[in-house]
């Protein structure tokens, strides 16, 4: 059964009726994969947020800034609004984790425990990257769930941004991935598995699975299970499905453009699909992966329903939300074992 808190939620909810059409999934979820400020950095606030998550039926939300910026260049006339708007360049932006951090700090607490947040304002192809995840968990120790989301090979995006292409085996995420061990925190990635012209093979899950296996006691989301735009490799969920049965601290979350083209296309579940979804419930949760527009919660996750109607009554509430209050629900705050006595972390 949900915690507590979700059962409050759902009971004080349950006075209200029914959803309505668009309004939400028939089922209790918990959103493992919303961004609460968008390419410019803006945010409608918490107080939104929690107003749209009460309409779409999302007990909680597992959020995140964007570890980038869109920059205004000179020469445009109009104000971009996204990282497709036009060519300009994207830059690196410390700033958005504290954004979330205030965000989440001027809500009551019991709003606070709805929220799962992550920290990812940082320069993953930096070496001293490890210094600014340091302080900020250290100025907002009760805080932080996580890290994340990391984009890192992310097609146009990271054409777009300045510095090298990020990538989930570069060594300056190396310390970074010791600290999220050290603390338990899990690490949520964009990490494409190919490029936009290469379909016929995976060239990038080698970096994904280098990070993986040098990290066995840290704990690794794949978002979007590697997808993006124009990324697509034959036999995609046999590729997931391995990942999950080969390694331990592997997890995935159904999000974004993964839902449309491989698990329910034309929206019709795909059988290997749920049956993978069967096998690995536990390791699968998912988000609408919303850039803020969080008046569309509701539409985005109602979607889902199709899919999770075709579920045993236990795979659908592992991916609806046990699993990701696994992932993202541990102690903020807590020490692992692993960072001082050779023990090693809880697995997923």
């Amino acid at each position: 059964m949900p915690n507590e808190t979700i059962r409050t939620w759902q009971r004080e909810e349950g006075k209200k009726g029914s959803l309505g059409p668009l309004k939400g999934s028939k089922y209790s979820l918990i959103d493992a994969h919303l961004h609460v400020t968008n390419f410019i950095q803006q945010t409608p606030g918490g107080d939104v947020l929690l107003e749209y998550m009460n309409q779409a039926n999302v007990g909680k939300a597992v959020i995140f800034g964007l570890p980038v910026a869109k920059m205004w260049f000179e020469s445009d006339r109009e104000e971009p609004d996204y990282y497709l708007a036009n060519d300009s360049r994207c830059y690196y932006y410390q700033y958005t984790d504290v954004i979330v951090a205030e965000l989440v700090r001027a809500l009551p607490q019991a709003a606070r425990e709805r929220l799962y947040p992550l920290m990812c304002g940082f320069n993953p192809t930096d070496r001293f990257a490890v210094r600014d995840v340091e302080r900020l968990y250290a100025q907002y120790p009760e805080v932080w769930s996580g890290i994340g989301e990391l984009l890192l090979r992310h097609d146009d995006l990271t054409a777009l941004t300045y510095g090298e292409p990020a990538r989930a085996n570069h060594r300056a995420l190396w310390p970074i991935y010791e600290f999220a061990s050290a603390y338990d925190l899990p690490v949520l990635m964009h990490q494409n598995v190919t490029s936009v012209t290469k379909n016929d093979h995976p060239v990038y899950l080698y970096e994904f699975e280098e990070a993986v296996r040098a990290f066995p006691r840290t704990r690794f989301i794949l978002a979007h299970c590697g997808m993006s735009r124009r990324v697509l490799v034959p036999f995609y969920y046999q590729m997931v499905e391995r990942l999950l049965e080969q390694y331990d601290n592997v997890c995935v979350d159904y999000s974004w453009i993964i839902y449309d083209v491989a698990i329910c296309p034309n929206g019709q579940p795909s059988p290997d699909w749920l049956a993978l979804s069967e096998k690995h419930s536990d390791r699968i949760c998912l988000g609408s992966d919303l850039v803020t527009r969080f008046e569309r919660l509701g539409p985005e996750l109602q979607r889902y329903d199709v899919f999770l109607d075709q579920l045993s009554d236990k795979a659908r509430a592992d991916i609806c939300w046990r699993s990701a209050e696994r992932i993202y629900g541990g102690m903020k705050g807590r020490v692992a074992a692993a960072s001082k006595t050779d023990q090693p972390c809880n697995n997923v």
